[in-house]
């Protein structure tokens, strides 16, 4: 039986990863901040979806994952789609703390938690959504592509650690570009935007194969190679 827990899977490429892994013959524990989003997924498959409302800057998240986990039954994969970003051209203090709240506290809370866990158990693989904007940083949206950095950083750092262990931990950082979920929704029109469904299904072939990185798509790899080579001086002049 393969065990797998979606963090974020109550809309968005969260939710068309769980159906895809549903298919794949997964159990699988759901959580979202409002539980009610996710009965969808369970009337799917009543007997093989579990669900959990998980808020992930409280700090009760771990304990509720670990719940999750137990009612599950195990944990093979962990796969975290959670978060939240916001163009923030005026250095809005709210967003800006609240982003490094969900992207940074947040994440390394459930990522962590997820560790331990499979560190407990000897092996397992843990898998987030990250973004492109880690690349560099961007002038429209400080926090967000500041905690994507981090979040891009603290993966490398735990499969390092996992294997100066012996721990059978696998990791897979997913960097999307632009998206069309609703953490894009608004009056702004962004470039390239992917389809969640077809980014889902990229996905799944990456947790299949257990890639250490996958940028999504083909555009957005060339894009952000790109983006590597130009110096931080001309970098610093580019409007976005």
């Amino acid at each position: 039986m393969k065990r797998a827990v979606i963090i974020g899977a109550s809309s968005g490429m969260g939710m068309e990863v769980a159906r895809l892994l549903l298919a794949d013959g997964y159990n699988l524990g759901v959580a979202a901040r409002r539980e009610e989003r996710l009965l969808a997924l369970k009337n799917e498959a009543p007997d093989r979806v579990e669900v959990q409302a998980i808020e992930v800057t409280h700090d009760d998240a771990t304990s509720r994952l670990r719940e999750l986990i137990e009612r599950l039954g195990g944990m093979d994969l962990f796969f975290y789609a959670s978060g939240i970003g916001k163009q923030n051209r005026t250095l809005d203090e709210e967003i800006e703390l609240n982003t490094v709240n969900t992207n940074g506290m947040g994440f390394t809370r459930m990522i962590g938690e997820a560790y331990r866990y499979f560190a407990d158990q000897g092996k397992g693989h843990i898998a987030a959504i990250t973004s492109i904007a880690g690349t560099k940083g961007l002038g429209p949206a400080p926090s967000y592509s500041a905690t994507k950095v981090m979040q891009n950083v603290y993966l490398q750092a735990l499969e390092q650690q996992a294997n100066a262990r012996g721990l059978d931990i696998r990791f897979t950082d997913i960097r999307p570009g632009f998206v069309d979920t609703d953490l894009l929704k608004g009056d702004f029109h962004y470039p390239m935007m992917l389809k969640p469904e077809k980014v889902a299904r990229q996905i799944v072939m990456a947790l299949q194969k257990q890639r250490h990185i996958l940028v999504i798509d083909w555009k957005y790899r060339i894009l952000t190679a790109l983006w590597r080579r130009i110096p931080r001086f001309l970098w610093r002049h580019i409007k976005l």
